[in-house]
């Protein structure tokens, strides 16, 4: 416990799911949290449990594809707690079912890099200021294993996560120096009391049957990771890209249709 005591964390995209769960155990951890997106009920529902548990927590309003709104978040939160220590970018208002290339309509494509690359970069470019008034800090950017290479859809989504890889990179490699860490988790599947209904059985078992662990990724399982790169344990630790998946991506892509067949190889 304390291992984010005495530090203020934004986290966006906080009202539910990983957000959610990343919040919740920031505050654990002795971190005052704001806590932000579009639903406000469900907002402070999260900052209620958290300050229910002995917590402190805040809910700020913030709409990921409008500037003003994430301009309005960082200069609240910094006049409010009188510093911004860690900044978790996990707000993506498009997710995975976009469609292929030649499916995609522009419109489509700016609403997907909109959401999940421009609202990252912004949020990113506003509290760079106060992290160097604060002679350091820890920006954690929510990517997606989608990233890690080509799929039969999704491409407008995929292609806007692996910019969120470079933009990692790119803030850790600029701001270093600094004090300003930047590192990147990459969720696998993980099932959320919100769309645990909606996942597909069959996709579950693909997962399961992919995964060298035997249970599907929990919001907790994110929280952990970003706990260390919120904290001074990970201060030797940037520019990196996490991937928290089971061991989905470190096998060869034939291993899934060998288990079952019950075979090692061909």
């Amino acid at each position: 416990m304390n291992r984010l005591k005495d530090k203020v964390a934004i986290v966006t995209g906080s009202t539910s799911g990983i957000g959610t769960g990343i919040a919740k155990l920031f505050a654990a951890e002795g971190a005052a949290v704001v806590v932000c997106g579009r639903r406000e009920a469900k907002g402070q529902a999260v900052v209620d449990e958290i300050r229910k548990n002995g917590g402190e927590a805040s809910f700020h309003f913030m709409d990921i594809m409008q500037v003003e709104s994430i301009e309005a978040l960082i200069k609240d939160t910094a006049q409010t707690y009188g510093k911004i220590d860690i900044l978790v970018n996990n707000a993506a208002n498009v997710g995975l079912k976009d469609g292929r290339v030649d499916e995609l309509t522009l419109d489509m494509w700016d609403a997907v890099f909109d959401s999940d690359l421009r609202g990252t970069f912004y949020a990113t470019k506003c509290v760079i200021p106060y992290m160097q008034q604060n002679q350091g800090g820890s920006i954690i950017n929510i990517g997606s294993m989608a990233s890690c290479g080509g799929d039969l859809g999704s491409t407008a989504y995929a292609c806007a996560k692996a910019g969120v890889n470079m933009l990692t990179q790119s803030t850790a490699q600029q701001y270093g120096k600094l004090g300003i860490r930047c590192n990147c988790v990459r969720p696998g599947l993980i099932v959320t009391p919100e769309n645990e209904a909606k996942v597909p059985q069959a996709l579950k078992d693909i997962f399961l049957n992919n995964i060298m662990v035997p249970r599907y990724g929990c919001p907790e399982d994110i929280a952990n990771m970003c706990v260390y790169l919120g904290s001074d344990e990970s201060t030797y630790f940037t520019g990196q890209i996490v991937t928290v998946d089971g061991g989905l991506n470190s096998h060869v892509s034939t291993v899934g249709e060998f288990k079952k067949m019950a075979s090692r190889t061909w």
